[in-house]
């Protein structure tokens, strides 16, 4: 992996600010997730499937002593004693809760220890000279892997039981109709990225890919549409899901997206300790793969491959340039996307006009992670960059691609390119999907 280092000083100071500011916002969001609750609730296990926010906590203060303060700043450790107790390969998730972990004030005193260090290797690195530390590509990452555990402990808090904790205004309503679908003709464009300094490693390297034309969705698929999918019986119809769906939609006992409840006519949806009644325009969430692919069936469609979903994403027609967002090379901001928890649900389809693609299609980035068909592979002339297990241990797994971001995905961990994975079963997640279809010939 080649990145260009800092120019000249003022360079130099503009990234430094920058890493300042992402570990910064990373850190009060990290907050806000564990002051919010008590001990007992920081220690509980909400569900086999997450670990205890305690656990969440201190694993990112040790990731960030392994790689910031020991790797690049070569500085002794911390607490060593304490590695294997927060290595994520060592312990799965429902193991966590009988560890001798840090207590919440212990947790929250070691975290703090460590990002006063990394401060001061901030200040004194130069953010050259090796790929590791290259504009900042270290402090980059622990930022991406702060907020990515955010999101986790923000899925954790949307399992607990008990009075609501979190608070944020309302997500916004549609501003523009965005029904419909939009063609792409066949046609090569560029996947992935060589060029974005914090880009992880299974987004790279940039390549040109053949995507046959296809139709794509406009909008993600909201809850009123699969409320119509429901209505039709689609939980009971096993044509409609494949084999290996259908035997886990009879296993789980599924017949609506987690925490969707029937009162009387109507259906409500749990958010964070509330229940309120559906908003029919807002995108579906929690839906695992085999459910969304199961919708696709009933709606004579299917899910977008993760290349088709970047080309609608990215693609620019007019320059035939892959952009770093649907909207451009701008950072998202309140206009173009629902990000950062900002708001504990998604808005309603054409809520953001000023993030549409350069072919139409909106919100691509934010509200719900969209599961496509692929599964997670990496790209022609992949290597792993800094260590194997963030990507190329899961290679070829029992995963789906998701692509994205949510409601509760940081910027700094999500962009035109961000690749995340999951296993087809999961619902946990701020999960949704939208549909794409084979073109006819006489659209070709």
């Amino acid at each position: 992996m080649t990145l260009s280092a800092p120019a000249d000083h003022s360079d130099l100071d503009r990234t430094r600010a920058r890493i300042a500011e992402v570990l910064t916002r990373a850190r009060r969001r990290t907050a806000t997730l564990t002051d919010s609750v008590d001990e007992a609730d920081l220690r509980a296990q909400h569900s086999p499937l997450m670990s205890p926010l305690v656990w969440d906590l201190a694993h990112i203060g040790n990731q960030e002593e392994l790689w910031l303060v020991r790797d690049v700043g070569g500085r002794e450790a911390v607490r060593a004693d304490i590695d294997e107790l927060y290595d994520a390969f060592k312990h799965a998730r429902s193991n966590r809760p009988t560890l001798p972990l840090l207590d919440p004030d212990q947790a929250r005193a070691y975290v703090g220890s460590v990002r006063d260090k990394v401060l001061d290797v901030l200040d004194t690195n130069t953010l050259s000279g090796n790929p590791l530390v290259d504009n900042g590509f270290a402090f980059g990452m622990i930022a991406q892997h702060e907020q990515q555990h955010d999101e986790t402990m923000l899925a954790t808090h949307q399992l607990r039981i008990g009075p609501p904790v979190l608070s944020a205004p309302p997500a916004p309503a549609a501003q523009v109709p965005v029904d419909g679908e939009r063609v792409l003709p066949a046609g090569e464009f560029l996947m992935g990225t060589s060029a974005d300094p914090w880009a992880l490693d299974n987004e790279r390297p940039a390549h040109p890919v053949w995507v046959d034309g296809f139709a794509i969705d406009i909008a993600p698929v909201t809850n009123e549409q699969y409320l119509a999918f429901i209505a039709d019986g689609g939980y009971e119809r096993p044509e409609l899901w494949s084999e290996r769906g259908w035997a886990h939609r009879r296993e789980a006992g599924l017949f609506a997206p987690q925490f969707w409840e029937r009162d009387g006519d109507g259906w409500t949806r749990a958010a964070f300790g509330v229940r309120t009644p559906l908003r029919p325009r807002q995108p579906v969430v929690h839906v695992c793969w085999f459910e969304a692919q199961a919708y696709a069936r009933w709606a004579g469609k299917r899910l977008p491959s993760e290349a088709e979903w970047e080309k609608a994403a990215r693609y620019d027609p007019e320059t035939g340039a892959s952009r770093r967002y649907p909207w451009g090379e701008d950072q998202p901001d309140a206009r173009t996307a629902n990000l950062g928890q900002r708001h504990l649900e998604p808005a309603q389809v054409g809520a953001y006009p000023a993030g549409a693609s350069a072919t139409g299609v909106h919100q691509l980035i934010g509200d719900v992670w969209e599961w496509c068909s692929s599964g997670f592979e990496a790209y022609p002339g992949f290597r792993a960059f800094p260590y194997r297990e963030y990507s190329e241990v899961f290679f070829g797994g029992d995963y789906r691609i998701l692509r994205g971001g949510s409601f509760g995905t940081d910027e700094v961990a999500c962009r035109g390119t961000f690749r995340n994975w999951d296993h087809p079963i999961r619902r946990q997640i701020f999960a949704g999907f939208r549909l794409a279809r084979d073109l006819r010939a006489d659209e070709r």
